[in-house]
């Protein structure tokens, strides 16, 4: 996977298959949050992404306080957001859709 940070052009290009995903305001980072029915949601997907994210070696910025799941997601390494970002936003939608978000 590409860990370079990508170009403004690229980046619009890629936010458009993770919609409801935000840039941060100095473009280093994207973040969305989830809100499930309750808690046990919030865990089932915390817990499906962790693996997800594990299986990647790209792990999430996230909190979670009962039913809500605040994610941010950047690259460290390129100091912005990358491929892998968007790879890992479109894994954490897939797995919201589960659970109707």
């Amino acid at each position: 996977m590409n860990d370079a940070r990508l170009e403004p052009e690229a980046l619009r290009t890629a936010m458009q298959s993770v919609g409801n995903w935000a840039i941060s305001e100095d473009d280093t980072a994207i973040s969305r949050d989830f809100r499930f029915t309750d808690f046990r949601e919030a865990f089932a997907f915390m817990s499906e992404c962790a693996l997800a994210a594990e299986r990647l070696d790209h792990h999430p910025e996230w909190s979670n306080v009962y039913n809500r799941v605040g994610v941010s997601l950047t690259t460290h390494s390129s100091g912005g957001i990358s491929a892998r970002d968007i790879e890992m936003a479109g894994i954490m939608d897939r797995a919201a859709s589960r659970f109707g978000i």
